[in-house]
């Protein structure tokens, strides 16, 4: 049998498409990965990898390897998550994934109630705006804004996240709506529903500037840059911003919470779980 540390390599450099890459991602060095690549494709008697000046290309049978490594590797995911769901104590570190405008405007402030019902437990908040892997055990439980279509996962609708506009009073009282600017995302974010209920809504007037997260939006219309589509859980509690009245329709993002089905049952992700879906529901702005 050839040795799992070695095909975990292999994966890695798969996944990467580099050696220094796969390093970075095992927190080890470059040395150690070609080792490990070297001692699998000796006792495989194959060759997986061809090694390019600045990349790593999978062989046809690195292709064959790579896709029965990844079955192996989501069963070895399985079995640690089922071994900690038996086993986990009320304590311990959960990894919680959510949005980072929820990270930063509203889990942020309220994780002093949990430390002191729960001291034992470390909750590790992760603010990511892209999808993550619970499979992969990337985390133990997401917040997500879509509805996720995993089937290892389970999820429920606990929250919903309405949007409206947003400006400094000062800017509300003296631009009129005609000749508003508006605050947006980037174009590498051009394809979120927020983005593309605030253009229909701006039709055709211009944007003043672009951010890359909801934080900066935020902090461009506190300081006048213009109009802002914010969550109003953020806009409504800033003194220096009002709500504006526009012709559009509503928006809002129903919030989800998932979690692996191997876990749901984990003493200390459940906690956080309740937790959450509890803190969601006292939030008038955020009621579904």
């Amino acid at each position: 049998m050839f040795d799992w540390e070695n095909l975990r390599h292999f994966l890695a450099v798969a996944h990467a498409g580099t050696l220094s890459g796969a390093a970075r991602a095992m927190h080890v060095d470059h040395a150690t990965v070609s080792r490990r690549l070297n001692a699998l494709e000796a006792e495989l008697q194959m060759s997986l990898i061809e090694r390019l000046p600045r990349s790593c290309r999978l062989t046809p049978d690195g292709k064959k390897v790579l896709e029965l490594a990844k079955h192996m590797e989501t069963a070895s995911f399985d079995i640690a998550r089922l071994a900690r769901a038996q086993h986990a104590p009320l304590d311990g570190k959960v990894a919680l994934s959510a949005p980072p405008v929820l990270v930063a405007h509203f889990l942020a402030k309220r994780l002093a109630s949990l430390r002191e019902t729960h001291p034992g437990i470390q909750l590790s908040l992760l603010a990511q705006a892209q999808q993550i892997s619970l499979s992969r055990g990337e985390a133990d439980i997401a917040l997500r804004l879509v509805r996720p279509k995993e089937p290892s996962n389970v999820a429920r609708r606990i929250g919903r996240m309405p949007f409206a506009l947003y400006a400094h009073k000062d800017y509300a009282r003296t631009v009129p709506p005609a000749d508003w600017t508006f605050i947006a995302y980037d174009a590498s974010l051009a394809d979120m529903p927020q983005q593309q209920w605030l253009l229909k809504i701006a039709n055709g007037r211009p944007m003043g500037c672009t951010l890359s997260d909801i934080s900066g939006h935020l902090a461009a219309a506190r300081g006048g840059a213009g109009v802002a589509g914010l969550p109003c859980f953020m806009g409504d509690t800033e003194g220096d911003l009002v709500r504006l009245e526009h012709d559009g329709s509503a928006f809002a993002r129903d919030i989800w919470l998932v979690v692996h089905r191997d876990l749901r049952r984990s003493k200390p992700v459940r906690v956080v779980m309740d937790y959450i879906a509890t803190i969601v529901s006292e939030t008038p702005m955020l009621t579904i």
